[in-house]
């Protein structure tokens, strides 16, 4: 009997081990998310309000478009989304120059180049189009564009909810930013997106925190140049 109440009570420590430890990381992933949501939420435009704005002549190195899935060769609705808005704050004057950044980590899947391709159809002249092939994730994207490309100032553009972790990774390595919202016009948002976010801000914050880096580095190339330099 008594060796069966100390197994019950050992279980029971445990257990409460075990909720006390879930309960620190959710704290910790909430305040977290938290901090990179309020430092970036003053700074999102829709793109109609930024084409409006004050800010709208800054001076900008380059607008800077996160990738997504691209389908069949072309760019996925949402992808679509982040280009059109990209390419009118391109024609509007609003930066120099575009950096595409993307997953082109395998042969048979190239987000850039699908990017690139819809930019040129679009009118972009192809010495203004920079592609970052290996754009992986939002945080390898930014700590590329600062140390790789040498970005200072940028515009960056994806849908709203995914701007506040772009542009606090942007921060952390040293790029001044405002963000537009590329919205909704070709798709709906998935619901499951936001929960995954705050995950995603969670990690990138601390990834930050840490300076990981990113899956390859490689050469500087001057975001001022001609983007051809980046084909592939």
């Amino acid at each position: 009997m008594k060796k069966s109440i100390k197994k019950r009570t050992g279980f029971g420590k445990f257990l409460i081990f075990c909720v006390r430890l879930i309960l620190i990381i959710a704290c910790i992933g909430m305040i977290s998310s938290m901090v990179v949501f309020f430092s970036t939420c003053g700074r999102v435009y829709s793109k109609e309000d930024y084409l409006s704005s004050g800010i709208k002549d800054l001076r900008y190195d380059a607008i800077i478009v996160l990738g997504c899935a691209a389908w069949g060769g072309g760019p996925s609705p949402m992808l679509a989304d982040r280009l059109d808005t990209a390419i009118d704050l391109y024609k509007a004057g609003c930066a120099p120059k575009i950096l595409m950044s993307g997953d082109h980590g395998q042969e048979d899947y190239d987000e850039v180049n699908v990017m690139r391709n819809y930019a040129l159809d679009e009118g972009v002249p192809s010495e203004d189009i920079f592609m970052d092939h290996a754009g992986f994730s939002t945080y390898e994207t930014m700590y590329r564009a600062a140390r790789i490309f040498g970005i200072k100032k940028a515009l960056i553009v994806t849908q709203k909810y995914h701007l506040y972790r772009s542009m606090y990774n942007a921060s952390a390595y040293g790029i001044e930013n405002y963000g537009v919202d590329a919205g909704a016009t070709n798709y709906i948002v998935n619901p499951k997106y936001y929960p995954r976010e705050v995950l995603a801000m969670s990690k990138d914050f601390f990834q930050c925190i840490f300076r990981i880096e990113p899956t390859y580095m490689g050469d500087p190339i001057d975001i001022s140049g001609n983007g051809e330099v980046t084909l592939d």
